[in-house]
């Protein structure tokens, strides 16, 4: 098999520029052709980026791609995916890759039956910061955790996106669109959930956009904004989640947890890098152990300053492990579970009971340094 997958994307969005930005820094990958149902879009970004513009029936025959990202909006992922296996293509989806168990099940069934590959979305746990988390974790520093904090609170996303109304539909809302990067790392930090209960509410039915061009149009709301949930794991620790747009400000840092030796604060999961803190039962600062990890090495500048970006890094990384014939991290086993645990969350925060998961999954193998330095062009 070639050294190389020859990746092409669908929906030219604001995410797609991430995506063919940074593809180039991986091996196993060339991003060779992009698609939209919007025609100037796809031409668009086919310019920016050096590659070719296809229609959608156009790139799902093209000999010369083995695998689709799909970056369409989250209620057709589900569609776009079967039609990409059903192409006879592996697919990568954004967060969320489906929005239901049953989506996601008929996804596997498709893949399997044609010897076909699902990943996705999000691959920030395979940063630098969350990679450390995991190595401090199993290093024996936090003892045996017990229990945590999440929290992922703004005034939502009319303020700065050109075209906000999907986040407010169905398939958006703070979980679905931000509990995934929560939950994944959760999961390869502690293990997979047992069962979850949850609160819910839509404080404001209609959100005003203030971004341009589209300033002040209304959106009718038609998804919980905001959402309190306890996560139970199967290892037995406890979790508090609470994911809102209707937070004007607050204080709370976005992952503590809480073991039996120290507490652990991570950074933002949607981020590559960042701080990570071991605080001792004093509330001293412990020292911890040297580590610099390829992915949390800072590449990009934005407004906040140089930050770690490498978005793409769970492509490569699929790419990779089917041209070597093992597994890969953001795996369908994974997508799915978490995908059970976010659509658990909102049915009890509906029906106003507890709800036992009906997946569940192994830790994604942990990303030391080695195995990401293998993942970049050198």
């Amino acid at each position: 098999m070639s050294a190389t997958l020859g990746v092409g994307i669908i929906g030219c969005g604001n995410i797609s520029a991430a995506y063919l930005g940074l593809a180039p820094t991986f091996r196993g990958i060339e991003v060779r052709a992009c698609a939209d149902i919007d025609t100037k879009a796809a031409e668009a970004r086919a310019k920016e980026f050096g590659v070719r513009a296809e229609t959608v029936e156009g790139l799902l025959a093209a000999r010369d791609i083995d695998i689709v990202v799909n970056l369409t909006v989250p209620a057709v992922h589900y569609e776009v995916s079967a039609k990409v296996l059903d192409a006879g293509k592996h697919v990568y989806s954004e967060k969320p890759f489906v929005l239901s168990l049953d989506e996601g099940r008929d996804l596997a069934d498709r893949a399997a039956k044609r010897g076909l590959q699902v990943g996705s979305a999000p691959d920030t746990f395979l940063g630098g910061a969350h990679q450390f988390a995991r190595h401090v974790i199993e290093q024996g520093l936090v003892g045996r955790i017990t229990g945590g904090t999440c929290h992922v609170l703004s005034p939502g996303m009319e303020h700065w996106h050109p075209n906000p109304d999907f986040f407010f539909k169905r398939g958006g809302g703070p979980i679905l669109d931000l509990g995934p990067y929560y939950i994944s790392n959760l999961v390869q930090l502690i293990g997979p959930v047992k069962r979850v209960a949850a609160m819910s509410s839509v404080p404001s039915p209609q959100r005003k956009i203030t971004s341009q061009p589209r300033h002040g149009e209304m959106i009718d709301v038609e998804t919980p904004t905001t959402i309190h949930a306890i996560l139970e794991f199967e290892n037995g620790a406890l979790i508090t989640l609470g994911a809102s747009w209707d937070v004007k400000a607050h204080g709370h840092r976005p992952m503590e947890l809480y073991g039996t030796e120290a507490s652990l604060i991570v950074p933002d999961p949607n981020f590559f890098g960042g701080k990570v803190e071991l605080i001792g039962p004093g509330g001293e600062a412990k020292d911890l152990p040297e580590w610099e990890h390829p992915l949390g090495i800072p590449n990009q500048e934005h407004g906040q300053g140089r930050m770690a970006n490498y978005r793409t890094a769970g492509l490569a990384d699929m790419a990779l492990g089917i041209m070597d014939n093992r597994p890969y991290r953001c795996s369908l086993e994974l997508a799915l579970h978490v995908v059970d645990v976010m659509t658990a969350i909102l049915h009890s925060g509906e029906e106003g009971q507890f709800i036992t998961l009906t997946t569940s999954c192994a830790q994604p193998a942990a990303l030391g340094v080695d195995e990401a330095a293998a993942l970049l062009q050198s």
